[in-house]
């Protein structure tokens, strides 16, 4: 089974903005995958479903980004997984808007979410998808820009983008990370051979 874990704020309030792209991503994965998000046995949101085979379940924290560990650490009891098979979605402020990265690993970059569920995981070799949000803000803004709305043409974007999110999952899904992997590698090749450098 993997775990498809996004970071995120509940709320309608919240629905469109950059620090919910986690949600956004699932939400795009469970309409293609035709499964509905329910209440999980904690502090978050599920969708369960199975491709190919393959047991999935997509989650969705209602703790607030800054306290996502809490509901990652209710997932690793509730389903007792390893950490090789969850999967983190997350914003990045450090990309700019539009590319995504895939990493086995790493820090918290600055993020609060990714801090907590370091922190109460005790453990960050954990894989992460990244969506580049950019920094398009002044010195002391982050917070306020990271909950604001995509712009109109960032949201004409975002349908190819969130695609090429799950196009990534579905192979973390099938195959875990090193698929997931060289999906991404030969997708990014491809891109840079058409000229299209797209996401990144």
């Amino acid at each position: 089974m993997k775990i498809l874990f996004g970071i995120g704020n509940p709320g309608t309030e919240y629905a469109d903005t950059r620090h919910n792209i986690g949600f956004i991503v699932l939400d795009r994965f469970a309409e293609r995958q035709k499964v509905i998000f329910k209440p999980g046995r904690g502090d978050y949101f599920q969708a369960v479903g199975n491709l190919s085979g393959h047991d999935f379940v997509l989650v969705k924290p209602t703790t607030y980004v800054n306290r996502s560990g809490i509901a990652a650490t209710e997932i690793f009891e509730r389903f007792g997984i390893s950490l090789d098979d969850f999967l983190v979605i997350t914003d990045d402020v450090n990309l700019d808007f539009g590319k995504i990265r895939i990493r086995p690993a790493g820090s918290d970059g600055g993020h609060n979410g990714l801090a907590s569920i370091i922190y109460h995981l005790a453990d960050n070799h954990f894989p992460r998808l990244r969506f580049g949000i950019g920094r398009n803000f002044e010195a002391g803004e982050m917070a306020n820009y990271v909950l604001s709305p995509f712009t109109e043409e960032e949201r004409q974007q975002l349908p190819n983008l969130t695609d090429f999110a799950v196009d990534i999952l579905e192979q973390f899904v099938l195959g875990g990370f090193q698929q997931a992997l060289d999906f991404y590698s030969r997708s990014m090749a491809n891109k840079k051979q058409s000229g299209n450098e797209g996401a990144e």
